[in-house]
């Protein structure tokens, strides 16, 4: 270890700092003061690791820490995308929290905490450091689920949550264990070296199959989807708009790393199982979406889906599939983000809307707020000039690329039939309300600086990765390349450029 070692995990330092500041002002402060305050105090927080983690751009690529935590592009593209993430739910929850809450401090902490594990989950390269930063980020989330502990469904959501996410932490442990027997190590790039030469192969496999099961659970892909729609029901507006898209683009980073530096050459085994995988979870969560009256229900069912159109990338070659799903994650958070803000703000903190007939009428009751539900619900269906047109574009692009044609149509079938549901609730705001005699109930909702300052994030966002992708993609090649992906790995017969 080395003074610069700190330097390699410079935002995560930053993050624990911003925690601690706000648990002890928050306890410094007399009972009945407003907590909001504090919120400012977390975003500047996270701005700075945000900074922080730019910053991390200079450094020589690297581990430090006696090669535990590694920097690189690769790195820094996921620590930029989960602090900007992190800064627009605490902009959103500024505005959506109740005043009275005694309990803002609590959760302020929670977030800076979380992502603290979610940026750790990311630049781990041991195996055992893996699995901390998984849980330092999944106790928060598990917390913060049940946030809202004055209603039935918060606490609901927590418990379920905390179960199942546990049973699947306990699969990855297991995976891990048997990695180390088979290689003797936890250190990635060392089981990489030895997996080809290791004499007991089917252990392996088996390392493999377990820990996949628990990183495909945090990423709400099918079948270890089942959490997903009663925890995002039961959870805050903004803790969905949180745990939707920061934990699940750690996890998507973990499983780059897992599978293209730490276990490629069993391609033949996890290839075929992510295509199965990612077809069956598409097909599933839209099935599912089209079904839903509930508008968060709807949303999770959706994330089910996106999920498979992101492992799509995953039938890529290389840098190819690297950089597709890399630039799917970022492309994801941005509209799914922005979409979640605005439901909190029509629907309220505790969900007094929360159908998606009572979005008739939105457009007309705050135009604004309806043509950004508008907007951002014609980019999760992949319309051109919206960021998820190009994150499916490059990602079913990466799965032609490596073969997956089939795979690719699936996902275009899907995408479809997604356009369904998500049109559904576009018509409904757009829609012009019967009457008036609802004009008490549905009020008109304000939009306050914080939450405005999120939304605008997340439409300049959504717009930049829709028309300008080739700053976003070129960043997500780069990070591709500083992955350790074998030679045989980075070039194929059937690979295409994602560039359009």
């Amino acid at each position: 270890m080395n003074a610069h070692d700190s330097l390699r995990i410079l935002p995560e330092i930053i993050l624990t700092i911003t925690g601690v500041l706000v648990m002890l002002i928050d306890a410094s402060l007399p009972v009945g003061w407003a907590r909001r305050p504090l919120g400012w105090v977390a975003a500047t927080g996270v701005a700075a690791a945000y900074a922080g983690s730019i910053y991390q751009l200079g450094l020589p690529t690297g581990t430090g820490f006696y090669g535990t935590v590694e920097t690189s592009p690769f790195t820094v593209f996921f620590h930029v995308l989960i602090c900007a993430i992190v800064l627009v739910a605490i902009l959103i929850s500024m505005d959506a929290l109740p005043e009275d809450s005694h309990h803002q401090g609590e959760f302020y902490a929670l977030i800076s905490f979380g992502a603290v594990g979610m940026c750790l989950l990311t630049s781990a390269v041991e195996l055992l450091v893996v699995f901390i930063a998984l849980e330092i980020s999944s106790i928060s989330t598990y917390i913060l689920a049940g946030y809202r502990k004055h209603t039935g469904q918060g606490p609901e959501a927590a418990i379920k949550y905390f179960l199942l996410g546990s049973f699947a932490t306990g699969f990855l442990l297991y995976g891990i264990a048997l990695i180390f027997g088979a290689t003797g190590t936890t250190q990635i790039y060392e089981v990489a070296a030895k997996v080809p030469g290791a004499l007991n192969h089917t252990m392996i496999v088996a390392a493999l199959a377990l820990m996949l099961v628990g990183i495909l659970f945090k990423v709400s892909a099918a079948p270890f989807h089942v959490w997903t729609p009663d925890v995002y029901e039961g959870a805050p507006s903004p803790v969905v708009a949180l745990m939707s898209t920061a934990p699940k683009a750690a996890a998507f980073a973990l499983l780059l790393r897992v599978l293209y530096e730490m276990l490629p050459t069993l391609r033949p085994v996890w290839g075929p199982l992510l295509w199965g995988v990612a077809a069956i979870s598409m097909t599933v969560g839209n099935l599912a979406a089209l079904r839903q009256e509930n508008v968060k229900r709807m949303l999770a069912y959706s994330s089910i889906a996106h999920a498979g159109y992101l492992l799509a990338a995953f039938a890529g070659f290389g840098p190819s599939g690297i950089a597709a799903a890399s630039f799917y994650t970022a492309a994801y958070a941005a509209m799914n983000v922005g979409v979640f803000a605005v439901v909190t703000l029509a629907s309220g903190y505790d969900d007094q809307l929360p159908m998606i007939r009572d979005f008739r009428g939105l457009i007309y009751r705050s135009p604004l707020l309806g043509s950004l539900l508008i907007f951002f619900l014609i980019s999760l269906v992949g319309i051109p000039f919206t960021g998820g047109f190009f994150g499916k574009f490059y990602s079913f692009s990466a799965a032609v690329g490596g073969g997956a044609i089939w795979l690719a149509i699936i996902g275009l079938l899907n995408s479809g039939l997604a356009s369904a549901y998500y049109l559904r609730l576009a018509f409904a705001a757009a829609q012009r309300p019967d009457d008036d005699s609802g004009r008490t109930r549905y009020a008109i909702p304000q939009i306050g600086v914080a939450v405005g300052a999120g939304l605008l994030f997340t439409v300049a966002a959504t717009l930049w990765l829709g028309i300008w992708p080739g700053s976003a993609l070129h960043a997500a090649e780069t990070a591709a390349h500083t992955l350790r992906v074998p030679a045989n790995e980075n070039a194929a017969p059937t690979e295409i450029s994602l560039r359009p």
